[in-house]
Parts: structure tokens; sequence; C-alpha cells
């Protein structure tokens, strides 16, 4: 009998001390540290913490994936090929947490047979104008585009940054810098159309170059290009030697 009360005893004192994932320091919390450190500094246990979101009464998330890792040899393969019924057994795990872990592993597989995505090449002006054409091409207004590109002038992300009038459209400078720091280009390019259909720059598109230029030049990003859209036909700061 006392042992029993002894044993019961200090599995509430095990609760009790038992600190809260939000009561780590925050550079240890699974969430905060993938934002800081990004996904690859976490270990399988902390990544599957993230995605159960908590643990049981008597132990947190990441012990509990812990424990579950250690039973399948630390092998996410071994993780992936446990059902619900089985995942459920571990206390702090419900179906719903399992179906959880059951859905990442399925995915992690279906990765493992898809093909890298094929990013396109947009280091010349041809290439750009074809690349936003169809995008430009019938609208009555113009728009300013961003397109934010890798060393080997790959498309990483292309932005809309202003939908305008007829015949001008405002740009902010510091938006466009914002989004080529957000994804870590080493080189940009812009672009935008004339519903017009010249392919005359205006004073106002010569300057809103000239800006761009010198923002690129203070973060060390590469002014690769502003190309000017009609439908049919373009104009190239670059091909033309104004950049």
């Amino acid at each position: 009998m006392l042992s029993a009360f002894l044993c019961i005893f200090a599995d509430m004192k095990a609760v009790e001390n038992k600190l809260n994932i939000n009561q780590w320091a925050e550079e240890d919390r699974p969430r905060e540290k993938l934002e800081r450190l990004g996904a690859q500094a976490l270990s399988d246990a902390e990544l599957l913490a993230i995605l159960v979101g908590s643990g049981s009464t008597k132990e947190d998330a990441v012990t509990l994936m812990k424990r579950i890792l250690n039973d399948c040899h630390n092998n996410l393969n071994t993780l992936g090929k446990m059902s619900i019924r089985d995942l459920c057994q571990y206390n702090g795990v419900g179906p719903a947490k399992a179906i959880t872990i059951m859905a990442a592993c399925e995915l992690g597989k279906r990765r493992q047979h898809e093909k890298p995505e094929e990013r396109p090449d947009l280091g010349t002006a041809t290439l750009i104008y074809n690349h936003m054409h169809p995008t430009l091409q019938d609208l009555d207004v113009e728009e300013f585009w961003l397109l934010l590109l890798n060393q080997n002038y790959r498309l990483i992300r292309e932005v809309k940054i202003a939908h305008g009038g007829i015949s001008e459209v405002s740009v902010d400078i510091r938006v466009i810098m914002r989004e080529a720091v957000l994804v870590n280009a080493t080189i940009m390019a812009v672009c935008h159309n004339h519903p017009s259909g010249s392919l005359r720059p205006s004073q106002a598109d010569n300057d809103l170059t000239r800006s761009i230029k010198q923002a690129c030049d203070v973060m060390r990003i590469k002014f690769l290009d502003h190309v000017i859209v009609t439908d049919g036909n373009y104009f190239s700061y670059h091909e033309s030697g104004r950049i």
C-alpha cells in the first residue's frame, strides 16, 4: 500500500514539475527555433512535436515524440508504417494526432517521387517578355511586376507590385527591396506594360528605373533589366544600354 502511494505521489510531482513547452526558453521552443534557424535545425522529434501541438499531462510533445521515435529505432520509415491504432497506444496521442503524423509521413514519401520544380530562365529581355506577355497583353491599365531571380537567372518569385491607371502606375521602391530581401534574391528585373502600345519610356519610367538601380546598388543586388511590354513587342533598358 505504501509503495503504491509513493508511486502515485511521484507521478503527481512529475506532472507538477513538468514544464509546458510554452514555459521553455524561447530559443528552445520548436516553433520559434524553426522560425529563427530553419526547419533543418530541428530534430525529427521537434518537427513532429510542432505537428501534434501538445503532449500529455506527464510529458511535453517533444518528449512524447522522442519516445515514439525511440520505439521506431529513430527511423521515420518505420514510423510511417505505424497504424492509427499503433500510435493511439501512446498516452497523449489520440486519433487526430495519429492521423496528423501519418499524413506527414505520407507527404514525405510522395515528395521523394516528385521532380524538382523547373524554374523559368529569365536571363534576357526576350525571355522576360515571353514570360510576362500572357499576363500583361490584354490589360487596359498599367501593372508593375517584380521578378526575383537566383544567381543562375532562374525565377524565384514574381510579385505584382502595383496596379494603376491607363498611362502611369505608382511604385514604392521600399516594397520592391523588401520583397527581394525576403526571398534572398541576388538578381532582380522589373516589368510593366504600356496599354497604349507605345514602346517609348516615359520620364517617370526613367526616374523609377534609376531609383531602383540605386537601391539595388546599395543592397548589392544585381538589377538585370526593366522591360516595357506591349502586345507584340517590348523595350529593354538593358538592351538599349541604359542599365
